[in-house]
């Protein structure tokens, strides 16, 4: 048989030996990692039962365990990393050892802890999402329904709390947790979790389709530019530098200078100041 190479050009499907490329082609799919799996599928469509992908991204590894059990496949194989930390990893044994609950949250879940285009949980990395959810099973079901509750554990394995908010203030003032180690509130995670579903349900959810139809990234978590691109929507909260202006101060006695910290953040001092009296910023 004729080695063959198959290759994406623009929109279209190159091939070296005469294919059938109705499957392949023309796509219309933005990102890089979903065509691989329009691939997968088409060869497997074309009796190949088993594949092998080379990545280094671990969205690519994600992918595979949950697109296996859609695929008319024996085995799939992943050629992951470089250096000392290449491997092989079976995605259809990992598929397995999920179960159907798993495997099909699985996406969600790594969009929701962090991905390409959607930020991570300061101080929770991938290690300790996966110990959560290992740790207590009844997250599983949350992660689409109550996002909440899966978060506060993230922070807090002894909490049971189910309102962020309230698991915030509970460990800021009881707990005396810096800033930092809070989880975010729940306009930022309302957001957040936005953001993760329409990655994961959206745009890795289409990874079959050629031509995908999503909505506006408007409505899940983004802004429009002016100059047509997309920025992050954090909050409907206003900043907090406006929002608890009151709270903020500097401890400058005879008038504020470059070092001054209301200075260096461009606010004017106010009345909690020890220059309130005399300094003409305010």
């Amino acid at each position: 048989t004729p080695f063959q190479v198959i290759t994406t050009h623009h929109h279209d499907v190159l091939c070296t030996q005469p294919l059938n490329t109705t499957e392949l082609a023309p796509y219309t799919q933005e990102e890089a990692d979903t065509p691989i799996f329009l691939h997968v599928r088409d060869a497997t469509n074309q009796g190949c039962r088993k594949a092998m992908i080379r990545t280094v991204d671990s969205d690519v590894v994600v992918l595979a365990v949950a697109a296996v059990p859609q695929l008319n496949i024996d085995e799939l194989w992943i050629a992951f990393g470089t250096g000392k930390s290449f491997r092989y990893l079976p995605a259809h044994h990992m598929s397995n050892a999920l179960g159907p609950d798993r495997y099909t949250a699985l996406p969600f879940l790594h969009a929701f802890s962090g991905c390409d285009t959607v930020s991570c949980f300061g101080g929770r990395g991938k290690r300790t999402v996966w110990d959560i959810w290992k740790a207590y099973d009844e997250v599983t079901p949350a992660l689409t329904t109550h996002d909440e509750r899966f978060v506060i554990l993230l922070y807090d394995r002894t909490s049971s709390e189910e309102d962020v908010n309230v698991a915030r203030k509970q460990l800021f003032a009881q707990k005396g947790r810096p800033m930092d180690g809070l989880p975010p509130t729940k306009a930022a995670l309302k957001e957040h979790t936005r953001r993760a579903a329409y990655q994961a349900g959206h745009v890795w959810a289409t990874m079959f389709v050629r031509e995908p139809i999503l909505p506006s990234p408007a409505e899940w978590g983004w802004l429009q530019t002016d100059n047509g691109g997309w920025k992050v929507k954090w909050t409907e909260l206003p900043e907090a530098s406006h929002a608890c202006r009151q709270l903020l101060r500097c401890g400058c006695k005879k008038g504020c200078s470059a070092k001054c910290k209301c200075v260096k953040a461009a606010l004017p001092c106010t009345a909690l100041c020890l220059c309130h009296s005399i300094c003409d910023r305010e």
